[in-house]
């Protein structure tokens, strides 16, 4: 069994940031809500305590008995888990006069830390909280201050028990992955052993001890997650697994006759089902994104159930979901993190339909599948596909669904992506799309003035989709793009390129 960090989830939508870096390593972590967490076995060797939106003062602010950890494994508590060990521990905790959020710098650093071994003399974090850290315990040491923070980290004497009230796990911490090295390997010991080559051998190992002799029905998408899913299922049961790439009428310009050509070359068993007209009827008339993906999700289980009855011997379903699909649906293992939006393939299956769900990628990233699927040899042409929703083209247009509108951003998306290949943007792109808009604007061609849709493109930068920035791309290049759509794609006058953030934004539109 691997050496396992584990994470203790108070609420924070970025819980799972810290799981990456840490995974990052090639150290092993899981997280757990702070009130269901796990007994402390062998195999733990340190415990850390987040980020959540709760005041230590309030009244129903997450409080555990934290006595079984920090007398036990190394405990590093980061901003409200910092401030939880404090006041605990009976050192001080007050409202901040105004909320701290944003960029500073570490002015005082105590080098004799173990957990600031290697960090410069300055160093940029990212502070995000409203309380702070007035007086640490009795028994603490402050380690390091910015000009604003004069306890910006501290350690109790005589325990590996330590405290940082900014956030070393996001990007903007420069020095943030050292600290967290400093941590998981230094203080705790942890063996970097936790690979993509040893990860496959246990998932395969734990599939064939799940499944046992019985039958899995796969849905596919043409994606990375899915295809890697089904690659590590097949590995596990080979010739029992039923694949099926459904084309719900919301793909890419040929993308369903594309898909299944490229699943001959990996041996796969896949069946192509034209359901395209179940999802536009089932879609008629919604035009609210929730509405939408969930009618999306519906008509997906009911043409597995259909599909499944045709295997006589399947109990399980198969599916890609990873975890920022999980994060964004549901709390992380039942934690009281908030939901930001549904996804089709996340919450379990209805009573009617006998199939038990399968989820070998359910707790990786979208790097750490890329790296898994490297490591299983599926070939690069499928692992640098950019990310494509699994409600399809069915959330990249705004409003109603129809087949023409369809149509229309098929070819508009189409000469978008096909021109950052030709231009060998694609791969410095980490997802692109194409969004139909809800509105029409004037515009004039020729002598004759038109009134007709509007098309936004999507390009972002990112590691894991939890983050993303807009990609910078060549105004030139994108003026060829946008004249491209206007003069080849009948009924758009307009085009506009999304420069939102996620956060705020998100990568797709709805």
């Amino acid at each position: 069994m691997h050496q396992t960090i584990l994470i203790l989830d108070f609420g924070s939508q970025v819980t799972q940031l810290i799981a990456r870096r840490i995974r990052e390593l090639n150290v092993y972590c899981e997280i757990h809500p702070w009130n269901k967490a796990p007994e402390l076995t062998e195999a733990i060797k340190r415990c850390c305590f987040l980020w959540s939106p709760y005041s230590v003062h309030q009244e129903n602010a997450p409080l555990p008995d934290i006595a079984k950890y920090t007398g036990n494994v190394p405990v590093l508590g980061i901003c409200y888990g910092a401030q939880l060990i404090s006041h605990l521990k009976k050192g001080e905790v007050i409202r901040s006069t105004h909320r701290e959020y944003g960029r500073a710098e570490l002015v005082s650093i105590d080098h004799t830390s173990p957990l600031l071994h290697q960090i410069p003399l300055q160093s940029q974090v990212w502070m995000s909280h409203g309380d702070t850290i007035l007086n640490a315990p009795e028994n603490a040491e402050i380690i390091c201050s910015t000009e604003d923070v004069t306890c910006a980290g501290y350690q109790l004497k005589d325990e590996k028990i330590y405290g940082l009230q900014f956030h070393p796990e996001v990007y903007h911490s420069v020095d943030g992955a050292q600290m967290l090295k400093n941590f998981v390997c230094g203080i705790c010991g942890c063996d970097q052993d936790w690979t993509p080559l040893n990860y496959i051998d246990e998932t395969v190992r734990q599939l064939q001890e799940k499944i046992g002799d019985d039958t899995v029905v796969m849905g596919l998408s043409g994606g990375v997650d899915s295809t890697v899913a089904a690659v590590l299922l097949q590995q596990a049961i080979g010739s029992r697994l039923h694949c099926i790439f459904v084309d719900n009428g919301l793909l890419r310009k040929n993308e369903f006759q594309l898909v299944l050509d490229s699943y001959k070359h990996l041996g796969l068993n896949v069946k192509g089902v034209d359901a395209s007209q179940k999802f536009y009827d089932a879609l008629k008339g919604l035009s609210e994104p929730e509405a939408k993906r969930k009618a999306i999700g519906r008509v997906f289980i009911e043409v597995f159930d259909d599909e499944s009855k045709k295997e006589k011997d399947a109990t399980w379903l198969g599916q890609g979901t990873i975890y920022p699909d999980v994060i964004e649906s549901v709390s992380v293992s039942g934690g009281p993190s908030q939901t930001i939006k549904s996804h089709h393939n996340v919450g379990g299956l209805p009573d009617y339909m006998k199939l038990t769900v399968i989820e070998p990628l359910r707790l990786l990233f979208k790097d750490e599948v890329r790296r898994v699927g490297k490591a299983l040899r599926i070939p690069a042409d499928i692992l640098g596909r950019h990310p494509f929703p699994g409600p399809g083209l069915g959330i990249r247009i705004l409003g109603e669904v129809t087949p023409e509108k369809v149509r229309l951003l098929q070819e508009a998306d189409y000469i978008w992506t096909s021109s950052l290949k030709a231009n060998d943007l694609y791969d410095e792109v980490w997802q692109a799309g194409a969004i139909l808009l809800p509105i029409q604007s004037v515009g004039v061609m020729g002598d004759e003035r038109t009134y007709e849709q509007t098309i936004a493109l999507r390009a972002v930068n990112s590691t894991d989709g939890m983050t993303a920035d807009w990609s910078r791309l060549p105004h030139d290049f994108l003026a060829k793009v946008s004249n491209d759509i206007i003069n080849k794609v009948k009924g758009v006058n307009r085009v506009v390129y999304d420069i939102s953030s996620k956060p705020p934004a998100t990568i797709e539109w709805e």
